[in-house]
């Protein structure tokens, strides 16, 4: 075996033998081909290049204006453009002379002269310092320092600032039109980013000098496994996924299922203190998700958090449906989840009124079974808190850009045919909405860097999905979605009852995060005036998923408060007060005041069904029982 020169001590080390790691390679790459061409002979070169693709399942004949329909909204932009050649040729004229001054800087660079100002770096979000800190593709100084990258990086921003340029200032496209081609204009450009390449990379230049060229055989090994678990397709590991196991090193809060139907299992954790607060404290969860969310490790769980503040906790663990329950609508949701749940916590506590907490999609459950609930007189839903939720879908976000009515009848054929859609599809859409930190990182990473996943709970979580029942989850999809009729009185009906949220009374608390890429807090902020009753609103720092997850004494992100409710989201922003520390604790007081009154502790004792996190939360299908 050889020796490589480590670059920072100097000393001398064994080389690695490659041999066994070539022959890997080889023999994996063999069966992964085998594979692929057993698939051709079988369903034909095309179908097996897609298979497990978000098409899966479409007949070709249905696929071809399903790929047509984006390059419908180019071509119209193509048209647009071309009845104002006067602007583009000005544009143009603009984007060469900053080219002209990139060389200019770049040769000044090359003969030793002192550079000069950058040009404004371009990311997708803006241009500016604060842009430039978000865009974490260029960090490495060596971006900077060495001329030749430089040049890359700033040939590379200023193509893309001049592409986004023109696809922003093209006037007179159709709305949908107009998303699609940002959307895809902007993953084209991600896509083709320098950090990308490794050739174009300085970062994986120097780690492969450094490590004669083994990052790259690390990165081989990880693309193989990645595709190995994909079945030929690429499934890329965020995370180490053999770190963490339900029950074991997540999801560990003490409890125990106390009710299980074909739909959820209902959880009820230890508590924590000597006296608990009276009203009990229900939990309903994203089913797109596994629950866990809520309940990561010790340090970072809202469920343990909140039984040490004394509240009695209960959690909708959702079951992970197949084509058995393709049937299952949102009505079932609502009736065998957030019904049968409260039923069950009165039997137990024998408290009727509960505080409720609704994430994400279990938020706009909770909020069409307020409405129900109000609707019937029935006032068990005391408290309603809304976490990154939408009720108004006036503004989405960037994820209409796949649900306009062509999608949406190409994946009801999809749900269909299997009775459910894909949790991998899901995924995947929303690793889109943030393709440089979800996707594109992990590529340079993994497979150009040659790094190993490393543990991280949060990217388990999402890498952790489920599957949707076809009836429920394209029914969710046209009536929130594509035709937002939550918020207009009584034009959706659930369980037989007409809803208007206006009839919603109950203190409602709102919480949403300043870069959520899938609930904007704008439009949240336009649901919340849905309700008719007391209202709080509060805005916290980061995302979807790290604003929510966001325990006290971290000291990661803030949030903001304003108890003035404007009529203008941006108005309420404006007279805000940014308050250090985690939203958890304003929650907390907010929803302790509503009933302060305590009782002894409620200790739960094993009924039969099982310890938390439950057998549903792995996959379990096991019928019915009760505590």
């Amino acid at each position: 075996m050889g020796k490589k020169r480590h670059m920072q001590t100097g000393e001398e080390r064994p080389h690695e033998d490659i041999r066994p790691v070539l022959a890997s390679i080889a023999e994996r790459s063999r069966r992964l081909v085998l594979d692929w061409l057993a698939r051709v002979e079988q369903e034909g070169p095309v179908e097996a290049l897609l298979a497990g693709h978000a098409t899966d399942g479409l007949p070709l004949a249905d696929m071809a204006p399903y790929m047509m329909r984006i390059g419908g909204a180019f071509l119209e932009m193509a048209a647009r453009l071309a009845h104002d050649p006067a602007r583009l040729a000005q544009a143009q004229l603009g984007f060469w002379r900053d080219y002209l001054v990139l060389w200019q800087q770049g040769a000044r660079r090359m003969m030793g002269l002192p550079p000069q100002e950058d040009l404004p770096d371009v990311t997708l979000t803006g241009t500016g310092e604060e842009a430039r800190k978000r865009d974490r593709r260029f960090r490495d100084p060596l971006w900077r320092e060495n001329e030749v990258f430089d040049f890359i990086r700033q040939s590379y921003l200023l193509s893309a600032r001049f592409i986004q340029d023109q696809i922003g200032q093209v006037g007179g496209m159709s709305p949908d039109a107009a998303r699609k081609v940002d959307f895809y204009t902007r993953h084209f450009i991600d896509a083709m980013s320098p950090a990308n390449f490794w050739l174009t990379n300085p970062q994986v230049l120097k780690r492969t000098i450094d490590t004669r060229g083994e990052n790259l055989l690390r990165g081989l090994n990880n693309l193989l496994a990645d595709l190995e678990r994909g079945r030929g397709r690429l499934r890329i590991r965020m995370t180490d996924i053999e770190a963490f196991r339900t029950g074991e090193t997540i999801a560990t809060s003490p409890g125990f299922v106390v009710y299980r139907n074909t739909m959820m299992e209902l959880i009820q954790y230890e508590p924590q203190t000597e006296r608990v607060l009276r009203r009990p404290l229900l939990i309903v969860p994203p089913w797109i998700n596994k629950f866990y969310i809520l309940d990561l490790q010790p340090h970072n769980s809202f469920v343990r958090w909140a039984t040490a503040q004394g509240h009695t906790v209960f959690v909708i663990s959702w079951i992970n449906p197949d084509e058995t329950l393709a049937g299952k609508s949102f009505d079932d949701y609502m009736t065998e989840g957030v019904f049968e749940a409260l039923d069950e916590i009165a039997r137990l506590t024998g408290e009727r009124k509960v505080n409720g907490i609704g994430y994400c999609l279990g938020g706009t459950l909770l909020g069409c079974s307020a409405g129900v609930l109000a609707a019937r007189g029935d006032d068990r839903l005391a408290s309603t808190s809304f976490l990154a939720t939408m009720l108004d879908f006036c503004d989405p976000g960037e994820i209409s850009v796949f649900i306009d009515e062509e999608q949406l009848r190409d994946m009801e054929a999809r749900m269909n045919r299997r009775g459910y859609l894909d949790g991998t599809e899901m995924s995947e859409t929303f690793n889109l909405l943030r393709a440089n930190d979800l996707i594109w990182s992990f590529v340079v990473n993994h497979y150009l860097m040659g790094e190993t996943p490393v543990p991280f709970d949060l990217l388990h979580w999402n890498s952790d999905g489920t599957r949707m029942p076809a009836r429920m989850h394209i029914f969710y999809l046209r009536t929130m979605y594509r035709d937002n009729l939550l918020v207009v009185p009584n034009a959706v009906a659930l369980a037989g009852t007409p809803i208007d949220l206006s009839r919603v009374t109950a203190p409602a608390y709102f919480l949403a995060t300043r870069e959520d890429h899938i609930a904007p807090w704008r439009t949240i902020y336009r649901g919340m005036q849905a309700l008719g009753g007391e209202r709080r609103f509060v805005l916290s720092g980061a995302g979807h998923v790290a604003g929510i997850v966001n325990p006290p004494g971290i000291g990661k992100y803030g949030y903001w408060v304003n108890d003035c409710l404007a009529d203008e989201p941006e108005e309420w922003l404006a007279d805000t007060t940014e308050i250090a520390g985690s939203w958890w604790t304003d929650w907390n007081h907010w929803v302790t005041a509503l009933a302060p009154e305590k009782c002894d502790a409620r200790h739960v004792c094993d009924h039969g069904l099982g310890h938390a996190p439950g057998t549903y939360v792995n996959d379990g299908y096991i019928g019915q029982g009760r505590a």
